[in-house]
């Protein structure tokens, strides 16, 4: 297996370019830990999620490789001012918090990592090329607290997130625990 100096990056703004990659991965992992017989899950259902993230201005993803293989990738898109972001938390947060007009707040939306390069830092090293060079204030994602008993949870509040709240994005989706960070924080 290949060592992690020799994981490259590779930034794409086109999801026509990386579509079917994309589909590839999401089957593979999500089937590795046995969720493909969700509906929210099924390949139609995340292409429909991946196309109208897409859709919207500044999406991007990043694909890491290891000797020319896909280990993984995460996609974001910011905020729009007219987002539904925020319309399922389950508590409503204060106005001034949730309001947005396209450069305040990047949604991390996807990011899977395959199975031989998971447990390596892999996933944290595609999130901050992901983040790398953003100009928005904070990235906010939604993570299935009862993943992995809390332990996916736990790696994002070990990379600086923080649990704002809970919200059900989708009739089909799991409730989710809301999380965010600032998009920079200062080494230690």
């Amino acid at each position: 297996m290949t060592g992690l100096a020799s994981i490259d990056f590779r930034r794409v703004t086109d999801v026509e370019d990386v579509r079917q990659l994309l589909l590839d991965i999401h089957v593979e992992v999500r089937g590795e830990f046995g969720l493909m017989d969700q509906p929210f899950q099924f390949v139609e259902r995340f292409d429909e999620r991946l196309s109208s993230y897409a859709s919207r201005p500044g999406w991007e993803a990043v694909l890491g490789y290891a000797e020319g293989e896909p280990v993984g990738f995460a996609f974001a898109v910011p905020l729009a001012a007219n987002t539904r972001w925020w319309a399922s938390m389950k508590n409503p947060l204060p106005e001034a918090y949730t309001e947005e007009n396209g450069v305040r707040t990047l949604a991390l939306n996807e990011i899977l990592v395959r199975k031989p390069w998971r447990g390596r830092g892999v996933a944290r090293r595609i999130h901050d090329e992901l983040i790398s060079g953003r100009s928005e204030e904070r990235v906010t994602l939604l993570v299935n607290p009862k993943h992995g008993d809390g332990k996916l949870k736990a790696v994002y509040e070990a990379w600086g997130y923080a649990r704002i709240g809970t919200q059900q994005p989708f009739s089909d989706s799991p409730v989710y625990a809301v999380m965010m960070r600032p998009l920079r924080i200062a080494a230690p």
